[in-house]
């Protein structure tokens, strides 16, 4: 069984990486045929609609980084995470916290929440 904190910087992988090929063969290998995703400021479902996700949050924040923040917790097929985002070597404008449901070892839903965002965001 792999760990959560392996799934986490799996999931933190596709929200960074910003080549579209290997964005969508990183969904590919860490998300279910058949996935969702919602926090309070989106909604997707499938991987198609979850690459449109990550690209419109790479064009609205181009120089940020998301990046695992404390450690990751699994209880069978359930995980929780947080996350950081700001700009590289800076301190993170945006904090989440993330629950999500596996299937297998793959993300088949994810729910965010935002624990901090400046009004301006």
């Amino acid at each position: 069984m792999t760990d959560a904190t392996t799934i986490a910087e799996r999931y933190i992988a596709v929200w960074n990486e910003t080549d579209v090929t290997r964005r969508r063969a990183l969904i590919t290998a860490a998300w279910t045929e058949s996935c969702t995703y919602i926090d309070p400021l989106m909604r997707g479902e499938g991987r198609e609609q979850i690459d449109a996700l990550v690209a419109a949050v790479q064009d609205r924040f181009p120089d940020f980084r998301f990046k695992l923040s404390g450690s990751a917790d699994r209880h069978g097929d359930n995980i929780r995470f947080s996350w950081d985002l700001g700009p590289e070597g800076s301190e993170p404008l945006v904090k989440g916290t993330d629950f999500a449901i596996l299937d297998g070892e793959r993300l088949k839903a994810v729910h965010g929440f935002i624990d901090q965002m400046p009004a301006a965001a």
